[in-house]
């Protein structure tokens, strides 16, 4: 299936291999805790949809999981490759080349942001669920229809050039452009809000156990990514862990 140009030539200057492997992230520290929490035990078998370069693979499959990654990115094809542990393959997470109930946990942690269509958010998520065996795991991950605006107004995006027409867009229809292309403004994509989401898994015939916060504001607070990959203060004093529990 065709990719959108805009989605591809950004992915292709190889920035998101760095910022998933610049260090624990706020994002990064989350979607872990989630993923233990939810997905099956090892050796269960994983379909990680838009893996882009493996870092999630990578992590589960030093867990134990069996995990096939699959990205329509040839960069990140050739980087996810390169990290060993797990299968690769080019794929398009609305027609996965996978059987039907061939696995335990399906992760879609990059797609449905990316694909600006309903019609085609509802397939990739059917396609999960085809995949995926009765009473599996489909972990799917969104950006908030507000990023923007946080963006903008913690950043100092607003004062940008173009940046205001852009946020507007976003809060009215969810679609995200960058017509200049500046990488800090992110590229083509759709963003959610909490009802879109909830609905759209419902209207693929899945049933919704909950929609979760990854990062929510934190994101923007001053020096959190910073502080993210640092042992935690109860970590550091087992008293103070076993004074307030675990």
């Amino acid at each position: 299936m065709e990719i959108d140009a805009e989605i591809l030539a950004h992915y292709a200057e190889g920035l998101e291999h760095g910022r998933l492997t610049g260090g624990p992230s706020l994002e990064m520290l989350r979607t872990q805790v989630l993923l233990e929490r939810f997905l099956p035990v090892p050796p269960a078998r994983v379909l990680d949809v838009g893996g882009a370069s493996g870092l999630y693979a990578s992590w589960l499959a030093g867990r134990g999981y069996q995990v096939h990654l699959i990205d329509p990115v040839p960069l990140h094809i050739e980087q996810a490759a390169a990290a060993g542990g797990f299968s690769v393959a080019p794929g398009d997470a609305r027609d996965l080349a996978e059987a039907d109930s061939s696995y335990d946990a399906v992760l879609l942690l990059g797609p449905l942001y990316h694909l600006t269509r309903r019609a085609d958010r509802l397939r990739a998520l059917a396609e999960a669920r085809r995949v995926a065996r009765p009473g599996g795991v489909i972990a799917s991950a969104v950006i908030s229809r507000y990023a923007s605006t946080l963006d903008g107004f913690f950043r100092g995006f607003i004062d940008k050039p173009g940046f205001t027409a852009l946020m507007a867009e976003d809060l009215r229809t969810g679609q995200h452009r960058n017509p200049g292309r500046a990488p800090e403004f992110f590229t083509t994509a759709y963003f959610h809000s909490r009802d879109d989401i909830a609905g759209e898994i419902i209207a693929a015939g899945l049933q919704l156990h909950d929609v979760l916060p990854i990062e929510g504001p934190l994101h923007w607070a001053p020096g959190v990514q910073d502080r993210a990959g640092q042992p935690s203060p109860a970590a550091a004093h087992p008293r103070l862990a076993s004074r307030h529990g675990t």
